[in-house]
C-alpha cells in the first residue's frame, strides 16, 4: 500500500498494489500529480529502494529526502506510519481484503471518511447547499447520507 500526506498529516492518496516494486512507485506518484494538480517540492519517504527510481523519473524536480523510522535525530516517517494505525485496526476487525479492486475501494472510502472525521475534510466540500439555514438534526443527517453517496459514486472509477 502506498500512501501520500501532506505536511498536516491529512491523507491525498492511497494506491493499494499486489507488489511494492518500481512500477507501482511510479503509478503512485503519477495518480498523486493527477489528483493533486501539481508537483511538490519535497517528498519524504522510507528506504524503500524503488522511490528512488520513481521520484527520479516521475517528479524530477523535486528534492528527495530518505528518512527512517527509528531515528534518534534528524527526519523521521513517524507521521506516515502514525497514519496507517487506524487503517490497521479496521482492517484486523474486518480480517482483512479479498481482492485489489474492493481494496482499493476500501482504502479510498475509508481515508475519505476518516479525514471528515478529523476536519481535513467538510460536508460543505462534498454536499452542495449544506448546511442548510437553521437545519435540523434530521436534515443535517440526511446531508451526511447524501455526502456518502457522492462518496459511493466517486470510489466507482477504476484502480
Amino acid at each position: 500500500m502506498y500512501r501520500a500526506i501532506d505536511e498536516h498529516g491529512q491523507v491525498l492518496d492511497v494506491l493499494f498494489r499486489d507488489h511494492r516494486d518500481t512500477e507501482a512507485a511510479k503509478a503512485f506518484f503519477r495518480r498523486i500529480l493527477d489528483s493533486a494538480g501539481g508537483a511538490p517540492a519535497t517528498v519524504v519517504s522510507d528506504h524503500h529502494q524503488p522511490y528512488i527510481v520513481a521520484v527520479r523519473e516521475v517528479l524530477p524536480e523535486a528534492a528527495h529526502v530518505r528518512t527512517g523510522l527509528h531515528r534518534a535525530r534528524g527526519e523521521t516517517t513517524k507521521s506516515v506510519e502514525r497514519s496507517h494505525v487506524p487503517t490497521r485496526d479496521r482492517l484486523r476487525a474486518s480480517r482483512g481484503l479479498k481482492t485489489l479492486a474492493t481494496g482499493q475501494r476500501f482504502f479510498d472510502g475509508f481515508e475519505v471518511l476518516y479525514a471528515l472525521r478529523r476536519g481535513h475534510a467538510r460536508l460543505e466540500q462534498l454536499v452542495p447547499g449544506y448546511p442548510p439555514a437553521g437545519a435540523t438534526p434530521h436534515q443535517r443527517a440526511r446531508a451526511v447520507v447524501a455526502a456518502l453517496h457522492t462518496l459511493g459514486t466517486r470510489l466507482t472509477r477504476a484502480a
